[in-house]
């Protein structure tokens, strides 16, 4: 049962991400936006990998990578910024 929870609030989080961004209440390069798409994701893995769904356990975990890479890069510049 506390898996299943996990994947709902994951699959929520993916979703809340994606129509705040597509509403223009969300900006698709905000640190916000990668956050909930990273923890939304990780939910889904966690779920998935129970459920030995492993195509989307890839899926999200190259969702969570790209994600992960785009904070890197933000931080990045925001880095070359201050100076």
């Amino acid at each position: 049962m506390l898996i299943d929870i996990i994947g709902w609030i994951g699959s929520i989080l993916v979703v809340f991400a994606y129509a705040m961004n597509i509403y223009g209440k969300l900006s698709s390069d905000s640190t916000s936006y990668y956050l909930l798409n990273i923890a939304g994701s990780i939910g889904l893995i966690v779920n998935t990998l129970y459920h030995h769904a492993i195509p989307s356990c890839v899926v999200n975990i190259v969702w969570v990578a790209i994600a992960l890479g785009a904070l890197l890069r933000n931080a990045k510049k925001a880095g070359e910024k201050s100076f």
